[in-house]
């Protein structure tokens, strides 16, 4: 069988399936780019190059594994983040465009040529802390999760994008492993699990079941690990230090409470206009309200 009619045979077996009809062709395209390890200007130019039977067969397990829901990042062990190639597994989030919109944030908000001390929490894949280092060459930063899985993928990213000698990647449930260092930080950056556990039946089976449950939801409200972060955060952060959190839909009045009484408290939209990003800066304790909002 020739390139060209591999993909439209696939492409055809795809769309058949409701949830994936509207991106098949570029599936079919994409897994066998990966299967066969060439360009898109190869396929381009020689589509009716053979398929050997031993490439069709790697070619139709890739198939079977999308027809199952399994994202195609799993499939092909990749995903683009921040211009950033990153390898992933289940044992990870996929890094999304939304959460490019929190890094840019601290980016800016950061100065690149002085030396910063930054906590990635819930780091999964390592995408945020290694796309921070990639462009903050002076920062030093702790990168921690729970799962050490995934703490494997992201030392693997941070080798690859040659900063692992200055990330340190701890197992850790929120600032737990952080606090025993004695270090205070410059910021605090979290992707952290945030839908409610009454929005998992709405999700995309293709997240619902193949991404880990335990980076996606947080309790009923979806607001549990800001209720815990939010008072770690404020223990750990040097003066005017800065919290950077990615937020979840309708998050924006529940967030605006839990940090009341810190400074500079904004809300950032992504590109659908939907606030995505919250960012706040250390009191004064003086300035904290005798109320704590977290509770």
């Amino acid at each position: 069988m020739i390139l060209r009619q591999a993909i439209t045979n696939a492409a055809s077996e795809l769309a058949a399936n409701p949830h994936l009809s509207e991106l098949a062709h570029r599936d079919a395209e994409l897994l066998l780019l990966h299967t066969l390890q060439i360009s898109r200007v190869t396929l381009i130019a020689h589509p009716d190059r053979d398929l050997s039977p031993e490439q069709d067969t790697l070619y139709q397990i890739a198939i079977k594994r999308r027809l199952q829901l399994e994202p195609i990042q799993y499939i092909t062990g990749e995903q683009e983040f921040y211009g950033l190639r990153l390898h992933v597994n289940p044992a990870v989030l996929i890094p999304r465009p939304e959460t490019e919109h929190l890094v840019e944030a601290v980016l800016k908000l950061i100065p690149a040529n002085q030396p910063v001390k930054l906590v990635d929490i819930g780091t999964g894949s390592g995408a945020i802390a290694i796309a921070l280092a990639v462009h903050l060459p002076l920062a030093e930063i702790i990168a921690v999760d729970l799962s050490l899985d995934a703490l494997a993928i992201a030392e693997r990213n941070a080798h690859d994008h040659n900063v692992a000698d200055r990330i340190q990647f701890l197992t850790s449930d929120l600032l737990a492993a952080v606090k025993s260092h004695g270090a205070t930080f410059d910021a605090i950056v979290s992707n952290p699990p945030y839908i409610p556990e009454s929005d998992r039946l709405t999700l995309h089976p293709q997240v619902r079941e193949h991404e880990p449950a335990a980076a996606l939801f947080a309790g009923e409200t979806g607001l549990d690990l800001y209720r815990r972060l939010i008072p770690e955060a404020l223990s750990a952060l040097k003066p005017t230090g800065l919290l950077a959190l990615e937020i979840g839909h309708g998050q924006q009045q529940p967030l605006t409470h839990l940090l009341a009484g810190w400074n500079d408290l904004t809300f950032l939209n992504d590109l659908q206009q939907i606030p995505r990003v919250a960012l706040a800066r250390k009191p004064n304790t003086s300035d904290l309200t005798d109320k704590n909002p977290n509770q």
